[in-house]
């Protein structure tokens, strides 16, 4: 048996494929499937697991352009910045850093130019922020 807790056994297995079933989690964990669901309860109720995602190849997707975005924001404004940019539909997912930038963000959008509009639209227009540098993701490569 492996160091590695249940929880890390299990977390691993979903993080493989979060749409594998108790039984498959269970096998490649190594522990029964009424553990692997009480694991997940456990982990869903406490926040550990906040959702379920489909990984995308962005070369693959059709009129769509992802592009993560590094924010920057005066740090007397980050809460109430953060909030503004948390509440955007733009934004696929937002991310605290401790890179280049403070907030990496992740923006889908029709094309490289909506991508720039939702940046200097919604994005630059929240008090605070001060800076948005667009990263855009080309190809799938793990």
């Amino acid at each position: 048996m492996s160091s590695t807790s249940t929880e890390e056994r299990i977390l691993a297995a979903l993080e493989e494929d979060a749409q594998a079933s108790y039984a498959d989690i269970a096998e490649s964990a190594g522990v029964s499937k009424p553990t692997v669901r009480k694991y997940i309860k456990q982990l869903e109720e406490s926040g550990v697991i906040v959702g379920y995602s489909a990984d995308v190849d962005p070369k693959k997707l059709t009129g769509q352009s992802i592009a993560m975005v590094g924010i920057d924001v005066e740090s007397e404004r980050y809460v109430e910045a953060t909030r503004a940019l948390k509440g955007l539909d733009s934004i696929e997912t937002l991310y605290t850093s401790s890179g280049d930038h403070m907030l990496m963000a992740e923006v889908r959008a029709d094309d490289g130019d909506a991508v720039g509009d939702v940046i200097s639209d919604e994005i630059l227009a929240i008090d605070g922020v001060t800076a948005a540098h667009p990263s855009f993701l080309q190809e799938r490569l793990k």
